[in-house]
């Protein structure tokens, strides 16, 4: 990795949502770096129980419970930030990011990343976002599935012709060609139906019981409104990329309207990525698990350089 080219660069941090956790992750970097022990440290007390030996041992299950794994992706994704902030004090560079952005429940990271939001603020925030979404599927079940190989045009078309029987809507533009759509479970088999006869490439039903960034979630949405206005935000130290715009947040009063509504309003990751490119970002650099992130950028703009945390040795 050449440092000296990185920090030229206009960089952008982007981080993960859920489904990305995975039993073992930040096991190692836990071992190996002091700066991301305390983050883990930080993340037991504030929740007073151990979300670190959830993360490291699981069982599967258990950390893959909404409630459960927002929290522990915000927790392990701002471990790799701050591993990555000390290695890069150990060999004297500061590499300072022009953008941040969170794919769904990676936003909170961002607004961390951003100076917005204090951890212990965000941890709350997301593990009452996770009880008050599962609340949500517990009344009004439903589910998400993913669709490759169709345009957002077309996809919105079987969403509207499923709503026939139930709520269905577009969650997640990805990247072109992959979506997400989200609704009541009898839509929802609707559309995956229309979707493969309409010729996507595949569709998948998500292992996740909740309806996610549709309107099943908007009770969810007036609990986390109520919240958020009783916590202290502070203006970005740097621009984030609001998830239902796809465009730069800069205000306290934008953030606050974007946490409300974010669980019922669809990710426009695609437009978020080209945004950040259009205004000059050269490269990405995901910090969180995984690397899921890396490859949908890499399909929306092929121009810009991805970085993860392993290309810094971390």
């Amino acid at each position: 990795m050449d440092l000296g080219s990185v920090i030229s660069k206009r960089i952008a941090f982007v981080f993960p949502g859920q489904g990305s956790q995975y039993v073992g992750m930040g096991k190692a970097l836990y071992e190996k770096s002091a700066a991301a022990r305390k983050i883990f440290q930080q993340a037991d007390e504030i929740l007073g129980f151990p979300l670190s030996t959830l993360c490291f041992h699981g069982p599967a299950e258990e950390l893959g419970d909404t409630i459960n794994a927002q929290p522990a992706i915000l927790t392990v994704s701002l471990a790799y930030l701050e591993a990555l902030r000390e290695r890069w004090r150990s060999l004297n560079v500061n590499i300072v990011p022009s953008f941040v952005a969170g794919h769904s429940l990676g936003e909170f990271t961002a607004l961390v990343a951003a100076g917005v939001l204090d951890f212990a603020d965000a941890l709350y925030l997301v593990r009452e976002r996770g009880r008050l979404m599962k609340e949500c599927g517990d009344l009004q079940p439903g589910g998400m599935a993913a669709v490759l190989g169709l345009d957002r045009e077309t996809l919105e078309a079987i969403c509207e012709e499923a709503s026939e029987v139930g709520t269905v809507v577009l969650a997640n533009d990805n990247c072109p060609g992959q979506s997400v759509i989200s609704g009541e479970n009898a839509a929802l088999e609707r559309a995956m139906e229309l979707a493969r006869q309409r010729g996507a490439r595949k569709v998948v039903r998500l292992d996740i019981s909740i309806a996610s960034h549709s309107p099943l979630m908007e009770r969810a949405a007036q609990q986390l409104a109520e919240l958020v206005n009783k916590i202290p935000l502070r203006e970005p130290q740097v621009p984030v990329v609001a998830n239902i715009s796809g465009r730069f947040m800069t205000t306290v009063d934008e953030i606050r309207k974007e946490i409300a509504a974010h669980v019922v309003r669809p990710v426009q990751w695609t437009h978020s990525v080209r945004e950040m490119a259009n205004d000059g970002t050269a490269a990405f650099l995901e910090i969180g698990p995984g690397q899921v992130l890396g490859g949908l950028i890499r399909r929306i703009r092929s121009d810009v350089e991805v970085m993860s945390a392993k290309d810094f040795g971390i």
